[in-house]
């Protein structure tokens, strides 16, 4: 993929700094780009000038987002399941190096004091008014849902990423639901479920598992409706690619073409994901690059999440990304 050179020999422009964890970026139809901070609970919008505006208090730990049919910001909230600390990637805790402060990220941390369990809610952008439309299924508290889509009937899928807690893991997980409160269905099970997409002919649901690395390919059969696995292996749906070594997958969103791209960490940058299983990689000065967006008239800028950094860069991409089914 020759054509990110362009990128890759070019200049990611900075356009925000100072944020807690930044996620879940959405252009919005006036230049703006909304996206949420997991560290400072709050549903933020970067503005045309870089300026930064707080919209909504969301405690806990808002993840995900995504417009709906209503015009609505609708977060995956993961209910406090990490809390944040800061380290020198070159003196860790417990290596007995002394931590240079120049080089100190933020990163989650899998302790938990404030934790409730996890939500949905929708944000009047308007108001600022929050409601949560799901925390449970069948009774079960949602561990820590991450990322959103919605199709163009107007429902939604979402991921919940699980939890590991020691030894024991709770497996992750997609559902299906309906934004008047009425309807979740799980619908897969993936262990570390995270980025979610649907295809340009809206006929496969895209979805990264974060700790194997690897992307899945999902048969959307109806309306919230999957085509069941075969029971052996038992597999959500087909692997796109696995990547190599120690990479995790994040979020991620899909170009027109049907290429995904995903926000990649450890190995920081974004991944895209050709169908074929070939992938390329363009490095992002992030080991937490969580996630992106494309937006503008051409649908050709992006913008991209540094989440342990704290910034938030801005590029031309070489190729249009997929409009969402809503904007706002």
């Amino acid at each position: 993929m020759s054509d990110l050179r362009t990128i890759e020999d070019g200049h990611l422009e900075l356009v925000a700094e100072g944020l807690g964890f930044p996620e879940g970026p959405v252009a919005m139809n006036d230049g703006s780009v909304l996206f949420v901070d997991i560290k400072d609970q709050l549903l933020r919008r970067l503005t045309p000038k870089n300026k930064i505006v707080n919209v909504a208090e969301l405690p806990g730990g808002p993840n995900g987002l995504a417009i709906g049919p209503d015009g609505a910001a609708y977060v995956c909230n993961n209910g406090g399941v990490y809390t944040f600390v800061k380290i020198d990637p070159l003196a860790p805790p417990g290596s007995g190096k002394t931590p240079n402060p120049e080089r100190e990220i933020t990163v989650p941390w899998p302790e938990r004091p404030n934790y409730e369990g996890g939500s949905i809610q929708r944000v009047d952008l308007d108001t600022g008014e929050v409601k949560t439309l799901y925390c449970k299924y069948k009774g079960k508290c949602l561990i820590a849902p991450d990322d959103i889509v919605f199709d163009r009937d107007g429902g939604f899928w979402f991921t919940d990423t699980g939890m590991q807690e020691g030894t024991t893991t709770e497996s992750g997980a997609v559902y299906y639901a309906k934004t008047d409160g009425t309807m979740l269905n799980q619908v897969a099970l993936v262990p570390t479920a995270n980025g979610i997409g649907i295809s340009p002919e809206g006929d496969k649901l895209y979805v990264s598992d974060t700790v194997f690395g690897r992307l899945w390919s999902m048969e959307i059969v109806g309306s919230g409706e999957l085509k069941k696995p075969d029971p052996v292996p038992p597999m959500p749906g087909k692997v796109v690619q696995t990547l190599p070594g120690y990479q995790w997958l994040d979020s991620l969103k899909v170009e027109a073409d049907g290429r995904v791209c995903v926000g990649t960490i450890f190995n920081g940058g974004i991944t895209i994901f050709s169908l074929d299983g070939t992938t390329q990689h363009l490095p992002v000065d992030d080991i937490f690059t969580t996630n992106l967006c494309f937006g503008g008239e051409d649908m050709c800028d992006v913008w991209i999440t540094a989440s342990s950094t704290g910034k938030i860069y801005k590029t031309r991409w070489p190729r249009p990304g997929l409009k969402l089914a809503f904007t706002a």
